[in-house]
């Protein structure tokens, strides 16, 4: 009974989804580039330093959920056009936004997003994310970065968390992810005083993970991406979501957790590919694929688990 059961599920949830990829979509404020496995997301409003109003801030949410839901996208990177990464903000056009939603907004908004750039609510994306900083990195464009996985910026690149000076606060991750990245301490110290930084002292604090010439900032990140993406995926977004999951958790919770990933990971016929090819020294062929549990759960492996 319990094995035609599992296997009934296995078959429906082949065809059970709950997405549509739009293609289709026509960015004005920003650009999008599918280079094989990599998919990568500028913000071009140059002329604003590439400051998000939230028209901009839809397309990126778009763009992202495109990502999310693209089996064929692997790793993305997000940057900016010319000297900016993200300066945060068009306070301008968010205030006049602000000002004309119901009063129930905030609240709805803080559970359900999207969240800034996108990204930093509402958006739960377990395939990797490589922030490539080719400048200015301010305010909300800092948190942007923070909710990547991982960054690299160029030598003109500075930081902080200017909107210190208008009264405007961190609303989407900088006081959740700040302290992560670099230490209570120098969180406290940035976020407190609105100190600007440059590239090296990003680096030295841990903000960044690699600083390279702008010239070469972008081919950077895209040589990380290719790395990310020679492996087999299923174990890499397992880990990254075992790392985000477990965050705040104490060790016992977040070692279930991982746990309960991993066993997930088990379902993946290519988790079955690696361990094989190691067994007859010979080279792994990962499919990357999810969906055809039946070549892997037999009835009789699902009986033997059950017995156990």
């Amino acid at each position: 009974m319990l094995v035609q059961a599992f296997e009934e599920f296995i078959e429906f949830s082949k065809n059970f989804y709950f997405f549509t990829i739009n293609r289709s979509m026509n960015y004005k404020n920003i650009e999008v580039e599918e280079d094989g496995r990599v998919f990568t997301i500028r913000i071009n409003r140059p002329e604003v330093l590439n400051c998000i109003d939230p028209e901009t801030n839809e397309e990126l949410f778009e763009a992202w959920k495109t990502f999310r839901d693209d089996d064929d996208l692997w790793v993305a990177i997000i940057t900016g056009t010319d000297r900016a990464f993200c300066t945060g903000a068009d306070l301008k056009a968010w205030h006049k936004f602000v000002l004309e939603q119901r009063v129930n907004f905030p609240r709805k908004n803080a559970y359900y997003g999207p969240g800034f750039g996108g990204l930093t609510r509402g958006m739960e994306i377990f395939k990797p994310i490589i922030a490539a900083i080719n400048g200015l990195c301010y305010a909300g464009g800092l948190e942007i970065a923070l909710a990547a996985d991982i960054r690299i910026c160029s030598e003109n690149a500075r930081f902080g968390v200017l909107n210190r000076r208008w009264n405007v606060g961190l609303g989407d991750g900088g006081t959740q992810r700040l302290w992560r990245v670099v230490g209570l301490g120098r969180a406290m110290e940035l976020i407190l005083t609105g100190k600007e930084i440059d590239a090296e002292e990003a680096y030295r604090i841990g903000l960044v993970n690699e600083v390279v010439p702008a010239e070469k900032l972008l081919k950077r990140a895209k040589e990380v991406a290719r790395r990310i993406c020679s492996f087999p995926q299923g174990s890499v977004r397992m880990d990254k979501e075992a790392v985000i999951r477990g965050i705040g958790r104490p060790i016992e919770e977040g070692v279930r957790v991982e746990n309960l990933l991993f066993w997930n990971l088990l379902l993946n016929r290519d988790f079955f590919e690696g361990p094989a090819a190691f067994r007859d020294k010979r080279e792994a062929e990962f499919t990357n694929e999810s969906e055809k549990l039946r070549d892997v759960l037999s009835p009789d492996l699902v009986r033997r688990w059950l017995d156990e």
